[in-house]
């Protein structure tokens, strides 16, 4: 009993150093001051900034069914009020943003059909993006899992429990990082080392139908297939 409340304590520790926010500083390329997600953009939608009597297109970036419209710094220097002009062929509308607008990070989505600019990320974006991730992890595991020849009703219940719970954890943690921040596969790897030093403590302790050390190989396995899986969704689909 006490092992387990130190291996819990333990586990407990290391989720908490997981979802910590953490903040470094360093020379990195310039993130967007303003970054505007569309879903389901059409193609000849244009997004553009009035600078100095002037309309400055934003820069335009696909990932599967989101379009992402980013505006720079440097786009911003001439700007008095941040006026957007929204355009799809015929049909134009203008918005105006609220001021005052932090330096970088701005997110915002747009609602095309009603013509609003909403702040931030949405939240049935965020859990629609992070259920899919976490199933499918959970399905790249769950073969592995069965082709390491795991059978137990108790071992496949303890297998979705610390895998919702690792994998939870890790992709809660991935969905507040800035959708195009190019440090994103280096958080994915270290967010992985840390699930695999879990996982390998949980499954250790509380699966005990086979040996040991075809757990930890389950495990290591596992993590391996589950972060180039993640690496090449990061590359493709919205984070």
């Amino acid at each position: 009993m006490f092992k387990r409340k130190i291996l819990f304590a333990v586990i407990l520790l290391i989720l908490m150093s997981i979802v910590a926010p953490l903040i470094c500083y360093g020379n990195s390329a310039e993130p967007p001051s303003i970054l505007i997600i569309v879903p389901n953009a059409p193609d000849n939608l244009e997004i553009s900034i009035e600078s100095d009597n002037e309309y400055k297109k934003a820069g335009k970036s696909n990932k599967a069914n989101e379009t992402y419209y980013t505006f720079y710094l440097r786009d911003l220097k001439n700007t008095k009020e941040y006026n957007l002009k929204i355009s799809t062929g015929s049909n134009t509308f203008e918005i105006l943003l609220d001021q005052p607008l932090k330096t970088y990070r701005n997110i915002f989505t747009l609602d095309l059909k009603n013509q609003r600019l909403i702040p931030g990320k949405s939240l049935s974006r965020s859990i629609v993006l992070l259920s899919s991730r976490v199933i499918l992890t959970l399905i790249i595991e769950a073969l592995i899992f069965f082709v390491f020849g795991y059978r137990q009703k108790r071992s496949w219940y303890i297998f979705l429990i610390i895998n919702l719970l690792t994998q939870g954890v890790l992709n809660i943690w991935l969905n507040g990082f800035f959708p195009l921040d190019s440090y994103i596969i280096l958080a994915l790897i270290f967010g992985e080392i840390f699930v695999f030093i879990v996982e390998s403590l949980a499954f250790l302790t509380f699966i005990k139908e086979h040996s040991r050390l075809r757990t930890i190989l389950y495990v290591l396995l596992a993590n391996i297939l589950s972060l180039i899986a993640g690496g090449y969704i990061i590359t493709i689909m919205p984070i």
